[in-house]
């Protein structure tokens, strides 16, 4: 499990988030921070115990749908995909599958418990797969097999195809094109959105270089300068992954030379104006003892 975790502005800056007090927004910190790859907690009471927290902040999150609960004890982080991103060489998938099989994500990325949605599989980056269960063919016997894929009378062989094959369903072109051996090459060049307003595009492969190049930090820090930028700029690249090796790096270091500057400054300035103040004292003090001693 990571020893670090990222939490979402759009998240803990939103009202439904800010109006709940203090003590149930540290206990949502404290569950996040000791919560596994895929967000969830064997033991929110204890934790809730060990922060000072009490019953009440626990049903509070749970009440604003910041935690869903499970019969068995265990809750899980509402917002865990929005909040972290785990490399797929770190990321180990939780304990509680029962449970997590329960789960499903709506359009946001956010964890649900419709009926409507299934957890299919989860890829390499530990990020589920969503599918829309399709019922209206509930009645239809599908099993993909590694070689062929069985329909009513329709058998897919590797290498023939029977002649007494029915007409398709409407749904055998959606069967097939699943039955197809998946483009290993597309897969890992399929770009994923990053940062907090989800404008930086990047391949697995290529952030996965970037943390070798320059570092899992440093590689955060300039997606999120680029991601708030392009908020702010409206600016435009073909190819999110050069415009951080060639401008974005270096603009990341500058903004941090220019605020050290300028914390040195003001440390600088704070210094000065301390010597003065005592200087001035100095002489208000020797002023006063001529005036007595005349």
């Amino acid at each position: 499990m990571a020893e670090r975790r990222m939490f979402a502005k759009t998240i803990i800056d939103s009202d439904a988030f800010l109006d709940m007090p203090q003590s149930s927004q540290l206990l949502y910190f404290h569950l996040a921070m000791r919560a596994d790859d895929d967000g969830f907690i064997n033991n929110p009471k204890s934790i809730m115990r060990n922060v000072k927290c009490n019953e009440d902040d626990l049903k509070l999150l749970v009440v604003k749908k910041f935690l869903i609960p499970f019969e068995s004890g265990v809750v899980v982080i509402k917002h865990w995909r929005i909040h972290n991103y785990i490399r797929n060489d770190r990321y180990k998938e939780t304990k509680y599958k029962e449970e997590k099989s329960s789960l499903g994500l709506d359009e946001n990325n956010a964890y649900t418990q419709s009926e409507n949605l299934l957890v299919d599989k989860m890829d390499t980056t530990g990020i589920p797969v969503v599918y829309q269960m399709d019922t209206q063919y509930g009645d239809t016997q599908v099993r993909l097999g590694k070689d062929r894929i069985e329909l009513g009378k329709v058998r897919l062989g590797k290498d023939r195809i029977d002649n007494n094959i029915q007409p398709p369903l409407p749904c055998q072109e959606e069967i097939e094109n699943i039955s197809k051996p998946k483009d290993n090459k597309k897969q890992t060049e399929e770009k994923h959105h990053y940062g907090e307003y989800k404008h930086v595009l990047l391949t697995e492969k290529q952030l996965d270089k970037l943390f070798v190049d320059y570092g899992e930090i440093e590689t955060n820090e300039a997606i999120k300068f680029l991601d708030e930028y392009i908020q702010m700029k409206g600016y435009k690249a073909k190819d999110h992954n050069l415009a951080l090796r060639k401008w974005v790096f270096d603009a990341v270091d500058e903004d941090k030379r220019k605020k050290s500057k300028k914390s040195a400054y003001q440390s600088k300035t704070a210094e000065m104006l301390q010597q003065h103040y005592s200087m001035t004292e100095e002489w208000v003090r020797e002023m006063e003892a001529r005036e007595n001693d005349s």
